[in-house]
């Protein structure tokens, strides 16, 4: 199979016939073999009654129902999982993303040998003060956190090798750094493509202002799990035995001037009366706690499994 077009959606039923419409035109004018996946995240519109229909029309749709709404990540996850195309292209299912782009995607990763593509939609038909602006900021401090030179982190048109999408797993709200985690994996290959954006034709966009909030945390997180999150105690168990050995180090200095000044007659204070001496335990209990985090952070990572954060409710043409 040449692609697999995956889209999540929440409660998109108006722009899912004419989403489909189009992209099958695309797709049997370049007579490329093609699914596409509908990842149907917890709607509760007629979305996926919708998605039933098309699949009688057309067998190249497929459609997975969540039992909830999970998020873009896990439904990203879930498609990718069972996606079967040698190039895999995401978009959004609102109609901002245009399907015309999807012989130039394809052509990158096929002819260029590119393990990844992002989409960077130039000109924007958003709002300048709540979308805009946000995110020209975010994306800057992702460029220069994740050292990629991405200027649309956040852009749902992608495309992907089949080997990236079955490497990389999306978790928690990580569906924004998937050319980072890529990256992380060995992907190193990862361009950019300018393309079109398209005001929203029907409903309403299901992200606030908050997506950038817990985007920057997203960010943080992901910044430190790129350096250490295959080997936590590198981390932990370094600034755990720095702060261990400062507070023993502080405590024994404590206690040698105590016992000095008492050799030699020298007035002297109760050892709990020195501000020194909370300093000193506080950085040994701290030290221990450090070391212990990075130490249940390794038997973690030794003993996860690939559990799914997500319920599927039911399943089509699979």
């Amino acid at each position: 199979m040449d692609i697999s077009v995956v889209i999540p959606l929440l409660n998109e039923d108006e722009s899912l016939q004419e989403l489909h419409d189009w992209i099958a035109k695309v797709m049997q004018s370049n007579q490329y073999a093609y699914e596409i996946i509908f990842i149907d995240d917890g709607s509760e519109d007629t979305s996926w009654g919708v998605i039933q229909k098309l699949s009688q029309v057309n067998s190249a749709v497929k459609g997975i129902r969540f039992q909830k709404n999970y998020g873009k990540s896990q439904a990203l996850d879930a498609g990718f999982e069972l996606a079967q195309g040698a190039v895999v292209i995401t978009m959004d299912a609102d109609l901002q993303d245009n399907p015309d782009e999807i012989p130039e995607l394809y052509d990158l990763i096929i002819k260029e040998n590119f393990d990844l593509i992002s989409g960077w939609k130039k000109k924007r038909y958003d709002n300048i003060i709540t979308k805009n602006i946000p995110s020209k900021l975010f994306n800057a401090a992702a460029r220069k956190t994740s050292g990629l030179k991405l200027h649309d982190f956040n852009c749902g048109l992608k495309a992907y090798k089949k080997e990236v999408i079955k490497t990389v797993q999306v978790r928690g709200e990580m569906h924004r750094y998937i050319p980072v985690l890529a990256k992380n994996e060995g992907f190193t290959k990862i361009g950019e493509k300018i393309v079109s954006h398209q005001a929203r034709k029907y409903g309403v966009t299901k992200f606030g202002i908050d997506r950038f909030i817990n985007g920057f945390l997203d960010l943080i997180t992901i910044s430190f799990l790129s350096k250490f999150g295959k080997r936590p105690m590198h981390f932990f168990g370094l600034w755990g035995t720095f702060m261990f050995f400062f507070g023993t180090t502080s405590a024994l200095y404590i206690g040698a001037v105590k016992l000095y000044k008492l050799y030699h007659g020298y007035p002297t204070i109760l050892v709990t009366e020195n501000p020194w001496f909370f300093i000193a335990l506080t950085s040994m209990i701290l030290g221990t706690l450090l070391f212990l985090a990075g130490f249940i952070g390794e038997l973690i990572i030794k003993s996860k499994d690939n559990v799914k954060h997500y319920s599927i409710k039911e399943k089509l043409n699979f």
